[in-house]
């Protein structure tokens, strides 16, 4: 059997939702693997469990199929289609509809198969504006989202041989798009990512959103690349614009395209959580890329800050493995200049799943006893038992101090978990 990547954590969610009665929804950015997912790991799997491969049936239409299908784009065909493939009551049917956003009403054909007892639905798409903050209302309350992101770290390395050092020198400068396993040479690669941007991406929301000025939304998206892992909202980003780059965007327009690149997938924002005063900083965020190659080639291979870079890795591996994740400050009345002031500290990560909650500082550098006190600060800030944790770029062993801190190398992080 040929052998790739197995992306065993999407593996095991899908089969752990396997005929519950609800659609499942595969979401994530264009090129990240959904299809493949769907289309060869999870068929691969239900062939292996002994389902038919006539009961499997599988539409992709980001994909011309015509010859055979005829254009399932279009609604009254695909349904004709897909129920004309359902033909023995008796059995059970898996339909997986790829990127089926491209289809107008999508939503009545999949809610009429999720009606059916012996179907299982699943569908994937590029666009959470249909198929993540809609699911609710879409799917009657019945879709189960699944998100999936380029290759963390750990999945990066499978098959491979070089140095755990070397491999992270990779990572951390093309990223983790799939695609990229069939690109052999940097220019290759390069080329790759910056044709995602041009073509999978910046196209796809100016069509979909009939944005006007794209050159305004490649603006934007660079100042976001630029500024990962820093404090921003759109006022600031449009003043950096103006007075940078010479650069008009009113802020109203800027929020709008944020909002159109996280549809997309492209960017998460981070919002700022007050700890003690048990509250969010509104439209304060960070803005991380989902994928630190794609940002790295949105800004030519320009900036190259391993610090923020470790950063937004360390955020993409918290939220792909299932943590919501806030960015903390914790005040504290403290004396400055024979005056008693607050001052704000900030925390990189507050990480939690609903049962378990983290403190995390992502350090690429404790070269000093100056920079780990500096690390350590806002953590001791935070008076209650929840865990806290400082990642570091140095290779060392893990250890807990005395103040009950613990400190973990960022590979045994990225591959191991905390």
């Amino acid at each position: 059997m040929e052998q790739y990547i197995q992306r065993e954590t999407y593996l095991r969610q899908l089969t752990d939702r396997m005929n519950n009665g609800e659609v499942k929804i595969v979401t994530g950015p264009r090129r990240s693997g959904k299809s493949w997912l769907l289309n060869r790991i999870f068929k691969d799997y239900l062939l292996g469990q002994g389902v038919a491969e006539e009961n499997i049936i599988i539409v992709s239409f980001d994909m011309d199929d015509e010859e055979e299908t005829g254009d399932l784009t279009d609604r009254q065909a695909l349904k004709s289609y897909l129920y004309s493939r359902i033909t023995d009551n008796a059995a059970s049917y898996y339909i997986v509809l790829d990127e089926v956003q491209e289809v107008e009403g999508f939503e009545k054909i999949v809610n009429g198969l999720n009606a059916k007892d012996n179907v299982d639905v699943y569908i994937t798409g590029s666009n959470s504006h249909f198929l993540s903050s809609d699911i609710k209302t879409i799917f009657r309350g019945r879709g189960d989202e699944v998100r999936v992101w380029p290759f963390s770290f750990r999945e990066f390395c499978t098959n491979r041989t070089e140095p755990v050092s070397e491999l992270w020198k990779e990572y951390y400068t093309y990223g983790g798009m799939p695609g990229l396993l069939r690109q052999r040479t940097a220019e290759q690669k390069v080329a790759y990512l910056q044709r995602l941007w041009n073509k999978a991406y910046l196209d796809d929301v100016v069509e979909r959103h009939n944005v006007k000025n794209r050159d305004a939304l490649s603006t934007l998206a660079d100042a976001l690349c630029s500024s990962v892992g820093s404090l921003t909202n759109p006022n600031r980003i449009s003043n950096v614009l103006r007075n940078v780059q010479n650069t008009r965007i009113d802020p109203e327009t800027i929020a709008n395209y944020i909002g159109y690149l996280e549809e997309a997938f492209l960017f998460e924002g981070a919002k700022r959580y007050n700890i003690k005063g048990n509250k969010y900083f509104e439209r304060i965020k960070k803005y991380y890329a989902v994928d630190v190659g794609l940002r790295n080639a949105k800004l030519n291979f320009r900036q190259q800050e391993v610090t923020h870079i470790m950063e937004n890795v360390v955020y993409n591996e918290l939220r792909m493995r299932g943590f919501a994740v806030d960015v903390g400050v914790v005040e504290a009345r403290e004396m400055r200049n024979g005056k008693s002031e607050y001052i704000q500290y900030e925390i990189d990560f507050i990480a939690s799943n609903g049962t378990d909650k983290y403190y995390i500082q992502s350090a690429f550098s404790l070269d000093s006893e100056e920079k780990r006190q500096q690390e350590l600060k806002s953590l001791l800030k935070v008076d209650d038992s929840f865990r806290k944790i400082v990642i570091t770029g140095n290779d060392i062993a893990e250890y807990i101090d005395a103040k009950g801190v613990r400190f973990i190398g960022l590979f045994q992080f990225l591959l191991s978990g905390l």
